[in-house]
């Protein structure tokens, strides 16, 4: 072979001549340069896609209109017409008196008895004749000439009962409730009047009863319980002696007497 032949042919012509070049490798090698170039200009692209990806979602986001923001706006209602006290209620409605019904037959089922239990007072059941035109019921009742049949006339509602409410009681008021006389006199009618549970004497038990109720708007003392006790009896002793008391001077709240939740300490001491 001539050199200027040589650069006629293909390096892959130049390693496969007088070879198999049916076999695999030489097609591999001949299209590996194509396949090389393609790939560089695929890949390119896709990089230049994904730096220029920004921007691109920038430029579409721009041509997206907007909606409008939500505003939120307040609404101002009218106050509704002052109630005028001299205005007489609406009259209720009229009474509506429900339709006549027909007449109506007790019936009561046969019962099979032996004959020395029959009574001859006891009235025959109603014949055909007089159920005729009648409603069979559980009593005996006159009707009216073309009136209805009892089952189709609704009963009467049940009368309302309007539902009492519990009074508000409050924990703290502008006029707290008193004891008589004060705080002193309070704690001289507890002195005198609290028993040292011998329970609690044999075992030593001291401390502060914490019992809390309620002082009504009347004065009266109420709902008794103790918040936090000692035992040995001196819980049901400071119960006793709070349940003993006179009426207090109810709390007050606006000018009003209202009902108030009270706490009050009671200090059980063994003296030596």
């Amino acid at each position: 072979m001539q050199n200027s032949g040589i650069l006629k042919y293909l390096m892959d012509d130049i390693v496969f001549r007088g070879r198999n070049q049916s076999y695999g490798a030489y097609l591999l090698r001949r299209l590996y340069d194509k396949n090389m170039s393609r790939a560089i200009i695929i890949g390119s692209i896709l990089f230049l896609l994904m730096v220029s990806m920004p921007m691109i979602m920038k430029a579409v986001k721009g041509l997206i209109p907007k909606n409008d923001e939500l505003v939120l706006k307040e609404v101002t209602l009218t106050e509704p017409p002052p109630i005028d006290p001299n205005k007489p209620p609406p009259p209720p409605p009229p009474k509506v008196d429900p339709p006549p019904i027909k007449d109506q037959i007790k019936f009561v089922p046969p019962k099979v008895k032996k004959d020395e239990e029959v009574k001859e007072e006891e009235p025959p059941p109603p014949t055909i004749e007089e159920i005729k035109d009648k409603e069979i019921a559980t009593e005996t009742r006159k009707g009216e000439e073309g009136g209805v049949d009892a089952s189709l006339v609704e009963p009467a509602p049940p009368p309302v009962v309007e539902e009492k409410k519990e009074e508000e009681v409050f924990k703290y008021v502008e006029q707290m409730p008193e004891f008589p006389d004060g705080q002193k006199a309070m704690y001289d009618y507890i002195k005198s009047n609290l028993k040292y549970p011998a329970i609690a004497r044999e075992n030593d038990i001291q401390g502060t009863v914490v019992v809390q109720f309620v002082v009504t708007k009347d004065g009266d003392i109420t709902r008794v319980s103790v918040a936090r006790g000692i035992g040995g009896g001196c819980d049901e002793e400071a119960v006793r002696v709070v349940r003993s008391m006179p009426n207090w001077k109810p709390g007050k709240h606006n000018g009003k007497a209202v009902p108030v939740n009270f706490t009050l300490p009671i200090k059980f001491k063994l003296e030596g």
